[in-house]
């Protein structure tokens, strides 16, 4: 893995963790307190754990594109974001929706939210990993 690579990953990784800081504690924040019986206290909830599955995450976004992709731009990092953004966000948007009785626009803000954050991820992978 090239420094590269290891700087999309970190980039990566911080504009998640603003995005989901906008999207869950600003956006959400009413929502989430009215759904409050779906989700553990704010004292049990496992923060380092999702620290560690934003990392993977990030990891992951960043090296399929890094190892599995021909070309290497701004163009091909955003359309990769947005087709990974539009297949995970479904799952968590309305995938959800479609289990738990949660409200349509906690659906739809995870989904959308999904497709900004894939998004901006693949625009800073397409900016930051290119072949050297």
């Amino acid at each position: 893995m090239n420094r590269r690579t290891l700087i999309a990953i970190l980039r990566v990784y911080l504009c998640w963790l603003a995005l989901d800081f906008l999207i869950h504690n600003i956006i959400l924040a009413d929502a989430y307190a009215a759904t409050a019986q779906f989700w553990r206290p704010m004292a049990e909830m496992k923060m380092g754990l999702m620290q560690v599955v934003s990392i993977v995450g990030a990891s992951a976004f960043v090296l399929v594109y890094a190892l599995w992709f021909k070309e290497h731009s701004v163009g091909s990092g955003l359309k990769y974001g947005l087709l990974y953004g539009v297949g995970v966000g479904t799952g968590m948007g309305y995938g959800m929706y479609s289990v738990m009785p949660i409200p349509y626009f906690m659906a739809f803000t995870w989904f959308m939210g999904m497709v900004v954050e894939a998004a901006a991820a693949g625009l800073i992978t397409g900016l930051v990993v290119r072949r050297t």
